[in-house]
């Protein structure tokens, strides 16, 4: 889980373009909107798009989309249990 977990981190940064930022500045549970890393609604298409991609996840409900992006933490074990890759 660690591993997939930095594995995420560096995916979220290279999808998003966080320049500067590495694996160890985001922590495993702090929100990824908001106040945490402050990501907007077009960073939460572009995690989504990662997801269906790397993963083969398809996430088509926008609550249960809050909940699986809300942190590292919370992806990671979404993947855990939904991966069909």
């Amino acid at each position: 889980m660690e591993d997939l977990k930095v594995t995420l981190k560096q995916q979220i940064i290279e999808s998003l373009n966080l320049q500067g930022m590495k694996p160890e500045d985001i922590d495993d549970n702090a929100p990824l909107f908001g106040e945490g890393l402050g990501l907007d609604s077009i960073d939460s298409l572009e995690l989504m798009v990662l997801l269906e991609r790397n993963y083969g996840i398809k996430i088509e409900d926008a609550r249960e989309g809050r909940k699986v992006l809300s942190s590292v933490q919370s992806m990671a074990d979404y993947i855990g249990e939904h991966r069909k890759i």
